[in-house]
């Protein structure tokens, strides 16, 4: 899991970075599940640069 601040426009960087730098090195495997998001703050008030998701990615 790792977190993602700001724009969720922009959550692909780091969804990308879980698998491309941390996955490779971790010695883990992934399950047949896709990756899934808990978004902390979906309040409409909140600036979008302090937007927080939680990005969860499915292990064996």
């Amino acid at each position: 899991m790792t977190i993602h601040a700001g724009s969720r426009d922009r959550i692909d960087e780091s969804v990308y970075a879980l698998y491309r730098d941390w996955l490779p090195g971790s010695g883990e495997e992934l399950r047949d599940f896709p990756v899934y998001f808990h978004y902390l703050n979906l309040d409409h008030d909140t600036p979008e640069h302090r937007h927080l998701t939680e990005i969860y990615l499915p292990l064996k």
